[in-house]
């Protein structure tokens, strides 16, 4: 098939799982409609099974991962998680918890490979997945096995984001009915400030003109991500987290902007990179294959669920903070952005009796939120993901 007809149609079931979810408001993940979608084409014929090769955007992930985690490591200033330690303290907690629990219960179930394949994804998002697909692909393991991390994937959000809306619409009505809110939410106004005036002292400052050229910003997040791939050899670190790490350091002195990869355009395609990562050993797989991976997927679901509701909650305790928000901030480990951004914005709509309670809502809600949300899904996930492949 020729590559701008394949892509099309790949393009095409991610779009109508995005559209899905924008209707959805993210109830339904969009990764499921799409991947679930592909896979039934396939099966029944109507989509070829080598639709993904045929797109070429495999090729396209394979050069564009490293610029990809360079580009997340952008995404929250230094600054801002170091304000929201207790977020990340959390969200670390959540993950370390499940991935141990998931050592203790699937492991000696289902094999040390299975371990691998859900810990990441089910720890993580997309790029997580990706990662793990990727170096069970190239380990060479078992269809059954190389499919598990697609299919944690599209199903962990079902549990988690429910029992987000729980928790959080708990805190949401305490923090309301308590007179803590607007005195919440006039310290966050004071650290914004103090964030605006700093983002003015860093040591180097690039110009309006280059931040808004979109070609430069390309090359910046490519320099980036070949540095991450370059010195990936002499220390032996995966080049995944080195270029998380560069990215986080580089605008944290002023050497990227924030959002490096959007300011390129992008990111796009780098996503549909990755996507298709995920869907390419769904397409491929028999149907017994994923009935094969459905119990351990569902055993990882429910230990590592678990697993990070304690772990979150145990953390939350220890550091004196409401049990609501801090499980709330654990559990965005299984869903991410943008859903951990429309969950908080639905509550703080629902809970809220005017529009100045609403945005005292959001102020003291989003920030830890989206905090979470990063340290698990775009870099946390990333670190256990990259870890445990190298341990094959």
């Amino acid at each position: 098939m020729e590559a701008i007809y394949a892509a099309a149609i790949v393009l095409a079931f991610i779009a109508l799982g995005e559209l899905v979810s924008i209707w959805s408001k993210a109830r339904v993940p969009s990764l499921l409609v799409a991947m679930l979608g592909i896979f039934i084409f396939a099966k029944i014929g109507v989509v070829p099974e080598t639709v993904i090769d045929d797109s070429l955007l495999l090729q396209a992930y394979s050069f564009l991962v490293a610029p990809l985690l360079f580009h997340m490591g952008s995404l929250i200033p230094l600054r801002v998680m170091l304000k929201q330690w207790r977020s990340v303290i959390i969200a670390v907690s959540g993950m370390l918890v499940a991935v141990l629990l998931i050592l203790a219960v699937v492991a000696p179930l289902f094999g040390f490979e299975t371990f691998v394949a859900g810990s990441g994804p089910l720890a993580g998002g997309i790029v997580a997945t990706s990662l793990t697909t990727e170096g069970l692909t190239a380990h060479g393991a078992a269809s059954s096995i190389i499919v598990l991390p697609a299919l944690v994937l599209m199903l962990q959000s079902l549990p988690s984001m429910p029992l987000t809306n729980y928790f959080l619409r708990r805190y949401a009505k305490k923090l309301r009915d308590s007179g803590e809110l607007q005195e919440l939410a006039r310290a966050h106004k004071e650290e914004e400030e103090e964030e605006e005036a700093a983002k003015k002292k860093k040591l180097v400052n690039l110009p309006d003109f280059l931040v808004d050229n979109q070609l430069f910003m390309l090359f910046l997040i490519l320099v980036g991500g070949s540095a991450a791939t370059l010195l990936a050899v002499p220390t032996h670190i995966p080049s995944s987290i080195l270029a998380l790490i560069l990215g986080i350091l580089a605008t944290a002195v002023g050497l990227s902007p924030d959002k490096a990869m959007e300011r390129s355009n992008s990111f796009g395609i780098a996503m549909a990179g990755v996507i298709a990562i995920v869907m390419a050993p769904l397409v491929t797989a028999s149907v017994q294959d994923v009935i094969n991976a459905f119990v351990p997927t569902i055993t990882i679901l429910i230990v590592g669920g678990a697993g990070i509701v304690l772990g979150g909650f145990v953390a939350t305790k220890l550091l004196r903070w409401k049990s609501g928000l801090g499980v709330s901030v654990a559990l965005t480990a299984m869903y991410g952005f943008p859903a951990d951004y429309l969950l908080t914005n639905e509550v703080a709509r629902s809970i809220a009796r005017d529009d100045d309670e609403k945005e005292a809502l959001l102020n003291v809600m989003l920030p830890p939120m989206l905090v979470g949300g990063f340290t698990s899904v775009s870099a946390g996930s990333v670190v256990i993901a990259s870890v445990l492949v190298s341990m094959l």
